[in-house]
């Protein structure tokens, strides 16, 4: 099987001194909460974490969101609220990482020198 090839949704939300990103289950489950806000959010989100990018809008490192930084942006550290406002907001990014192939088991077979 190959690896590294699993679906990633993501929401990026571009702030005034920072950008944020947190993961969701999918494009059409935000799609649906910002239709219907009644939608739980545990049904939206693929856990409780926010990210910050250093103003590297989608890419580069990853790095957790301290209470300050919600604060600072969002006028909140309130989970619920910084995560509506990112939701709302921010624009949903889908991707697919390309397969990795390689060496499967390099111990056996004629690829070990004798």
């Amino acid at each position: 099987m190959p690896k590294g090839n699993a679906p990633q949704t993501k929401v990026h939300y571009k702030g005034q001194n920072e950008d944020f990103i947190v993961f969701v289950d999918d494009r059409e489950a935000v799609l649906n909460w910002r239709k219907d806000k009644s939608i739980p959010l545990a049904q939206v989100v693929s856990g409780w974490k926010f990210f910050k990018t250093h103003k590297h809008g989608t890419q580069g490192v990853l790095d957790g969101a301290s209470k300050g930084d919600l604060q600072n942006e969002f006028g909140s550290d309130d989970d619920d609220t910084v995560m509506k406002a990112i939701l709302e907001k921010g624009d949903i990014l889908h991707s697919e990482a390309a397969e990795r192939q390689g060496p499967k088991n390099d111990s056996k077979g004629p690829m070990i020198s004798h």
